[in-house]
């Protein structure tokens, strides 16, 4: 296939085949790694025709920044973000670098107030991981925990669902997700973990102390061993029919609880 010559006259990615870059589709996506997370992306493709405020903007963010810009078929974009509602624009960055659980901690020690982390005990589907992720941003999450194996991961489908805020969000993968947390409590963290059988309601527990929630995943909840190593679990309250809810709706509910209660402790 014919390569287009670069905006800025340099060899595509597409001619690269020695790395898998991170490709993130979508016009908010990029614009959002653009802004906080520019020197991970090498380049940024667009459909030919593509012209206005979005495509203007995203142009002159990457001019500024000296990112390399090509115009592409819609055939070649769809060849390297298949399935995926690009809105005729990708980037591509490094290949996305989990951190270990000790450089995730040193990224807390100088947090003002009272640190939070999220751990997710094997949630599979990237729709909720990619909804739960831009909630935690929303909140300011200082950090993601993932269980290396049977769990979502970080790709370009997924970076597409946060809507760029996977750039504000520190990710660790751990090995085995019971023994970090167990580290985290000997580091001053409470586990606390959603259950819906919980006796205690979010409304009634303290939340003001250094925490890592943890939540489930979709179909099984908290598996045996993460649930035996929390301190407390704790339950959202509702008086509906249905009897649970999905796990990026109730990670909102239970983070917006823990920020309402901190914030009336520090206003």
């Amino acid at each position: 296939m014919k390569k287009r010559q670069g905006l800025l006259g340099r060899q595509s990615i597409e001619d690269k085949d020695n790395k898998r870059p991170l490709v993130i589709p979508g016009f908010h996506a990029v614009k959002e790694s653009l802004l906080y997370g520019a020197n991970r992306i090498h380049e940024i493709w667009i459909v030919e025709g593509k012209s206005g405020g979005r495509s203007d903007e995203v142009l002159r963010l990457a001019k500024e920044k000296g990112i390399r810009l090509f115009i592409k078929s819609r055939d070649d974009i769809e060849r390297l973000a298949p399935g995926i509602n690009h809105q005729g624009i990708v980037a591509f960055a490094e290949e996305f670098v989990y951190l270990d659980l000790a450089n995730l901690l040193s990224r807390t020690w100088n947090v003002q107030g009272f640190r939070l982390l999220l751990a997710t005990d094997h949630i599979t589907d990237e729709g909720n991981l990619g909804a739960l992720m831009r909630t935690a941003a929303f909140f300011s999450v200082q950090g993601l925990i993932l269980p290396k194996d049977r769990s979502a991961r970080v790709t370009g489908s997924l970076v597409k669902r946060t809507s760029g805020a996977y750039v504000s969000l520190p990710v660790a993968q751990v090995v085995n997700l019971r023994r970090a947390l167990d580290v985290l409590r000997g580091k001053g963290f409470w586990i606390i973990g959603a259950a819906a059988e919980a006796l205690k309601s979010i409304y009634d527990f303290d939340w003001r102390r250094h925490t890592v929630l943890v939540l489930g995943s979709e179909n099984k909840g908290l598996s045996r061993s993460v649930r035996k190593g929390c301190d407390a679990t704790v339950r959202i309250p509702g008086e509906g029919t249905v009897e649970s809810l999905n796990v990026s709706v109730a990670g909102g509910i239970i983070l917006a609880e823990i920020n309402r209660q901190r914030q009336r402790e520090n206003p």
